[in-house]
Protein backbone atom coordinates (compact mmCIF):
# COMPACT_ATOMS: atom_id res chain seq x y z
CA UNK A 1 0.00 0.00 0.00
CA UNK A 2 1.33 3.49 -0.75
CA UNK A 3 2.29 5.47 2.31
CA UNK A 4 0.18 8.54 3.09
CA UNK A 5 1.76 11.90 2.30
CA UNK A 6 3.44 13.31 5.35
CA UNK A 7 3.56 17.00 6.19
CA UNK A 8 6.93 18.58 6.82
CA UNK A 9 9.80 20.36 5.21
CA UNK A 10 10.46 17.60 2.64
CA UNK A 11 6.97 17.77 1.20
CA UNK A 12 6.78 19.54 -2.15
CA UNK A 13 5.16 22.97 -1.64
CA UNK A 14 1.85 23.61 -3.35
CA UNK A 15 2.18 25.67 -6.55
CA UNK A 16 1.43 29.36 -6.20
CA UNK A 17 -1.47 30.95 -8.05
CA UNK A 18 -1.07 34.00 -10.29
CA UNK A 19 -2.57 37.13 -8.72
CA UNK A 20 -5.71 38.44 -10.41
CA UNK A 21 -4.92 40.95 -13.13
CA UNK A 22 -1.24 40.06 -13.20
CA UNK A 23 0.63 40.91 -16.42
CA UNK A 24 1.63 38.25 -18.90
CA UNK A 25 5.05 36.64 -18.93
CA UNK A 26 6.39 37.04 -22.47
CA UNK A 27 9.43 34.95 -23.32
CA UNK A 28 11.62 36.81 -25.83
CA UNK A 29 13.28 34.19 -28.04
CA UNK A 30 16.38 35.20 -30.03
CA UNK A 31 17.82 33.61 -33.14
CA UNK A 32 16.28 32.22 -36.30
CA UNK A 33 12.85 30.70 -35.56
CA UNK A 34 12.42 27.00 -36.26
CA UNK A 35 10.32 24.06 -35.13
CA UNK A 36 13.09 23.07 -32.69
CA UNK A 37 13.26 26.60 -31.28
CA UNK A 38 9.49 26.71 -30.84
CA UNK A 39 9.47 23.33 -29.10
CA UNK A 40 12.21 24.48 -26.71
CA UNK A 41 10.43 27.76 -25.91
CA UNK A 42 7.10 25.99 -25.37
CA UNK A 43 8.73 23.58 -22.94
CA UNK A 44 10.30 26.45 -20.98
CA UNK A 45 6.89 28.17 -20.79
CA UNK A 46 5.25 24.90 -19.71
CA UNK A 47 7.72 24.57 -16.82
CA UNK A 48 6.96 28.13 -15.72
CA UNK A 49 3.20 27.49 -15.84
CA UNK A 50 3.58 24.37 -13.71
CA UNK A 51 5.26 26.46 -11.00
CA UNK A 52 2.69 29.30 -11.03
CA UNK A 53 -0.89 28.24 -11.72
CA UNK A 54 -2.90 30.51 -13.97
CA UNK A 55 0.18 32.14 -15.46
CA UNK A 56 -0.49 33.86 -18.76
CA UNK A 57 2.74 33.00 -20.58
CA UNK A 58 3.44 33.77 -24.23
CA UNK A 59 6.30 33.51 -26.70
CA UNK A 60 7.59 36.28 -28.96
CA UNK A 61 10.43 35.90 -31.46
CA UNK A 62 12.97 38.62 -32.17
CA UNK A 63 13.18 37.48 -35.79
CA UNK A 64 9.64 36.19 -36.16
CA UNK A 65 7.41 36.41 -39.24
CA UNK A 66 4.03 36.99 -37.51
CA UNK A 67 2.58 33.84 -39.07
CA UNK A 68 4.05 30.70 -37.57
CA UNK A 69 6.41 32.67 -35.33
CA UNK A 70 4.83 35.85 -33.91
CA UNK A 71 7.22 38.71 -33.28
CA UNK A 72 7.79 40.02 -29.79
CA UNK A 73 6.29 43.35 -30.85
CA UNK A 74 3.05 41.78 -32.13
CA UNK A 75 2.69 39.54 -29.06
CA UNK A 76 2.94 42.56 -26.76
CA UNK A 77 0.42 44.52 -28.85
CA UNK A 78 -2.04 41.62 -28.88
CA UNK A 79 -1.64 41.09 -25.12
CA UNK A 80 -2.45 44.77 -24.49
CA UNK A 81 -5.49 44.65 -26.78
CA UNK A 82 -6.85 41.53 -25.07
CA UNK A 83 -6.50 43.08 -21.62
CA UNK A 84 -8.40 46.19 -22.74
CA UNK A 85 -11.10 44.04 -24.39
CA UNK A 86 -11.61 42.01 -21.19
CA UNK A 87 -12.13 45.18 -19.19
CA UNK A 88 -14.58 46.63 -21.71
CA UNK A 89 -16.56 43.39 -21.84
CA UNK A 90 -16.81 43.33 -18.06
CA UNK A 91 -18.06 46.93 -17.97
CA UNK A 92 -20.58 46.24 -20.73
CA UNK A 93 -21.88 43.24 -18.77
CA UNK A 94 -22.34 45.38 -15.68
CA UNK A 95 -19.60 43.60 -13.77
CA UNK A 96 -17.58 45.72 -11.42
CA UNK A 97 -14.06 45.74 -12.80
CA UNK A 98 -10.90 47.61 -12.02
CA UNK A 99 -9.52 49.62 -14.90
CA UNK A 100 -6.26 48.04 -16.09
CA UNK A 101 -3.10 49.70 -14.85
CA UNK A 102 0.53 48.73 -14.45
CA UNK A 103 2.55 46.76 -16.99
CA UNK A 104 0.80 44.66 -19.60
CA UNK A 105 3.66 42.17 -19.64
CA UNK A 106 7.00 41.24 -18.14
CA UNK A 107 9.42 40.40 -20.94
CA UNK A 108 12.04 37.78 -20.04
CA UNK A 109 14.87 37.27 -22.58
CA UNK A 110 15.67 33.60 -23.20
CA UNK A 111 19.39 34.16 -22.61
CA UNK A 112 21.68 32.43 -20.12
CA UNK A 113 23.93 35.48 -19.89
CA UNK A 114 24.05 39.11 -21.01
CA UNK A 115 24.34 39.78 -24.73
CA UNK A 116 24.17 43.52 -25.31
CA UNK A 117 23.30 43.23 -29.03
CA UNK A 118 20.39 40.85 -28.44
CA UNK A 119 19.17 42.77 -25.39
CA UNK A 120 19.11 45.96 -27.48
CA UNK A 121 16.90 44.12 -29.99
CA UNK A 122 14.53 43.07 -27.22
CA UNK A 123 14.42 46.59 -25.80
CA UNK A 124 13.74 48.07 -29.23
CA UNK A 125 10.89 45.63 -29.87
CA UNK A 126 9.31 46.59 -26.55
CA UNK A 127 9.62 50.28 -27.41
CA UNK A 128 8.19 49.77 -30.90
CA UNK A 129 5.14 48.00 -29.47
CA UNK A 130 4.25 51.13 -27.43
CA UNK A 131 3.05 48.78 -24.71
CA UNK A 132 3.79 49.25 -21.02
CA UNK A 133 6.09 46.29 -20.35
CA UNK A 134 8.88 45.49 -17.91
CA UNK A 135 12.10 44.01 -19.29
CA UNK A 136 14.19 41.74 -17.08
CA UNK A 137 17.87 40.81 -17.25
CA UNK A 138 19.19 37.56 -18.69
CA UNK A 139 18.68 34.40 -16.62
CA UNK A 140 22.24 34.08 -15.32
CA UNK A 141 24.58 33.89 -13.64
CA UNK A 142 22.89 31.50 -11.21
CA UNK A 143 23.75 28.25 -9.36
CA UNK A 144 20.98 26.45 -11.23
CA UNK A 145 22.81 27.09 -14.49
CA UNK A 146 25.94 25.49 -13.03
CA UNK A 147 23.80 22.45 -12.23
CA UNK A 148 22.41 22.42 -15.78
CA UNK A 149 25.92 22.61 -17.27
CA UNK A 150 27.02 19.73 -15.01
CA UNK A 151 24.10 17.61 -16.20
CA UNK A 152 24.77 18.33 -19.87
CA UNK A 153 28.46 17.42 -19.45
CA UNK A 154 27.59 14.18 -17.66
CA UNK A 155 25.02 13.29 -20.35
CA UNK A 156 27.83 13.55 -22.92
CA UNK A 157 30.13 11.37 -20.81
CA UNK A 158 32.42 14.34 -20.09
CA UNK A 159 31.85 14.59 -16.34
CA UNK A 160 30.86 12.36 -13.47
CA UNK A 161 27.21 12.73 -12.57
CA UNK A 162 28.07 12.39 -8.88
CA UNK A 163 31.52 12.88 -7.33
CA UNK A 164 30.54 10.72 -4.36
CA UNK A 165 30.21 7.56 -6.46
CA UNK A 166 33.15 5.20 -6.67
CA UNK A 167 33.06 4.48 -10.39
CA UNK A 168 35.08 6.57 -12.80
CA UNK A 169 34.28 8.00 -16.21
CA UNK A 170 37.14 7.31 -18.58
CA UNK A 171 36.19 10.21 -20.85
CA UNK A 172 35.68 12.74 -18.03
CA UNK A 173 37.33 16.07 -18.81
CA UNK A 174 39.99 17.54 -16.53
CA UNK A 175 39.42 21.08 -17.82
CA UNK A 176 36.26 22.84 -19.00
CA UNK A 177 35.94 25.70 -21.49
CA UNK A 178 32.71 27.55 -20.74
CA UNK A 179 31.67 29.02 -24.10
CA UNK A 180 29.44 32.10 -24.24
CA UNK A 181 28.40 34.71 -26.81
CA UNK A 182 28.01 38.41 -26.17
CA UNK A 183 31.55 39.69 -25.78
CA UNK A 184 33.49 40.55 -22.63
CA UNK A 185 30.42 41.17 -20.47
CA UNK A 186 29.09 37.72 -21.30
CA UNK A 187 32.47 36.11 -20.53
CA UNK A 188 32.61 37.81 -17.13
CA UNK A 189 29.09 36.65 -16.26
CA UNK A 190 29.88 33.12 -17.47
CA UNK A 191 32.97 33.16 -15.26
CA UNK A 192 30.78 33.51 -12.17
CA UNK A 193 28.75 30.44 -13.12
CA UNK A 194 32.06 28.78 -14.07
CA UNK A 195 33.32 29.07 -10.49
CA UNK A 196 30.20 27.29 -9.28
CA UNK A 197 30.66 24.59 -11.92
CA UNK A 198 34.32 24.15 -10.93
CA UNK A 199 33.22 23.56 -7.33
CA UNK A 200 30.82 20.85 -8.51
CA UNK A 201 33.32 19.08 -10.78
CA UNK A 202 36.58 19.73 -8.90
CA UNK A 203 38.30 20.61 -12.20
CA UNK A 204 39.36 24.00 -13.59
CA UNK A 205 36.72 25.90 -15.56
CA UNK A 206 37.48 28.97 -17.67
CA UNK A 207 35.07 31.12 -19.70
CA UNK A 208 35.66 32.16 -23.30
CA UNK A 209 33.73 33.86 -26.11
CA UNK A 210 32.58 31.95 -29.17
CA UNK A 211 32.07 35.22 -31.03
CA UNK A 212 35.55 36.61 -30.37
CA UNK A 213 38.26 35.28 -32.66
CA UNK A 214 40.96 33.38 -30.80
CA UNK A 215 39.20 33.44 -27.42
CA UNK A 216 38.41 29.71 -27.28
CA UNK A 217 41.89 28.68 -28.46
CA UNK A 218 43.60 30.99 -25.97
CA UNK A 219 41.66 29.52 -23.05
CA UNK A 220 42.32 25.95 -24.29
CA UNK A 221 46.06 26.68 -24.39
CA UNK A 222 45.93 28.21 -20.92
CA UNK A 223 44.18 25.15 -19.49
CA UNK A 224 46.61 22.77 -21.15
CA UNK A 225 49.64 24.75 -19.96
CA UNK A 226 48.33 24.47 -16.41
CA UNK A 227 48.11 20.67 -16.63
CA UNK A 228 44.70 19.86 -18.11
CA UNK A 229 45.00 17.38 -20.97
CA UNK A 230 41.44 16.23 -21.67
CA UNK A 231 39.35 19.33 -22.32
CA UNK A 232 35.62 19.70 -22.90
CA UNK A 233 33.65 22.64 -24.21
CA UNK A 234 30.42 23.43 -22.35
CA UNK A 235 28.10 25.87 -24.18
CA UNK A 236 26.82 28.45 -21.68
CA UNK A 237 23.90 28.94 -24.06
CA UNK A 238 20.27 27.87 -24.14
CA UNK A 239 20.22 27.15 -27.87
CA UNK A 240 18.20 29.57 -30.01
CA UNK A 241 20.86 32.29 -29.71
CA UNK A 242 23.60 29.91 -30.85
CA UNK A 243 25.09 29.91 -34.34
CA UNK A 244 25.96 26.21 -34.85
CA UNK A 245 28.83 27.21 -37.13
CA UNK A 246 30.55 29.07 -34.29
CA UNK A 247 30.32 26.07 -31.99
CA UNK A 248 31.59 23.62 -34.62
CA UNK A 249 34.53 25.87 -35.48
CA UNK A 250 35.46 26.38 -31.83
CA UNK A 251 35.36 22.64 -31.15
CA UNK A 252 37.78 22.00 -34.01
CA UNK A 253 40.08 24.85 -33.02
CA UNK A 254 40.27 23.75 -29.39
CA UNK A 255 40.47 20.05 -30.38
CA UNK A 256 38.08 18.92 -27.66
CA UNK A 257 34.71 17.27 -27.14
CA UNK A 258 31.54 19.33 -26.70
CA UNK A 259 28.46 18.99 -24.51
CA UNK A 260 24.97 19.96 -25.64
CA UNK A 261 23.60 23.48 -24.97
CA UNK A 262 21.41 23.96 -21.90
CA UNK A 263 18.17 23.65 -23.87
CA UNK A 264 14.92 23.28 -21.93
CA UNK A 265 16.54 22.04 -18.74
CA UNK A 266 13.96 22.54 -15.93
CA UNK A 267 16.08 25.26 -14.35
CA UNK A 268 15.57 27.48 -17.40
CA UNK A 269 11.79 27.61 -16.91
CA UNK A 270 12.17 28.15 -13.17
CA UNK A 271 14.63 31.00 -13.67
CA UNK A 272 12.37 32.64 -16.27
CA UNK A 273 9.53 32.52 -13.75
CA UNK A 274 11.80 33.85 -11.02
CA UNK A 275 12.62 36.88 -13.19
CA UNK A 276 8.89 37.44 -13.71
CA UNK A 277 7.91 37.18 -10.05
CA UNK A 278 10.81 39.36 -8.93
CA UNK A 279 9.76 42.08 -11.38
CA UNK A 280 6.24 41.99 -9.91
CA UNK A 281 7.32 41.81 -6.29
CA UNK A 282 5.81 38.36 -5.84
CA UNK A 283 7.91 36.24 -3.53
CA UNK A 284 7.62 32.52 -4.33
CA UNK A 285 10.19 30.06 -3.06
CA UNK A 286 13.50 30.64 -4.81
CA UNK A 287 14.27 27.94 -7.37
CA UNK A 288 16.50 25.33 -5.83
CA UNK A 289 18.98 23.03 -7.50
CA UNK A 290 20.88 19.93 -6.52
CA UNK A 291 23.94 20.72 -4.38
CA UNK A 292 27.34 19.50 -5.45
CA UNK A 293 28.23 16.21 -3.79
Amino acid sequence: MPRPRQPGRHRRPEPLVTPEGAPALVLAVPGTPSAATRSLAEEVVSIARSELLGLNARIGYLDGDDSDYPTLRSVLTQTAEERTARYEQAVAAGVEAKEPDGPVAVVVPLLAGPDSALLRQVRQAVMDSRVAAELTDALGPHPLLAEALHVRLSESGLARADRARLFTVATAADGIILASVGGDEAVQAAGITGMLLAARLAVPVMAAALDQEGSIVAVAEQLRSSGSQQLALAPYLIGPELDPGLLDAATKEADCATAEPLGAYPAIGKLALSKYTTALGIAPQQPQGTPAR
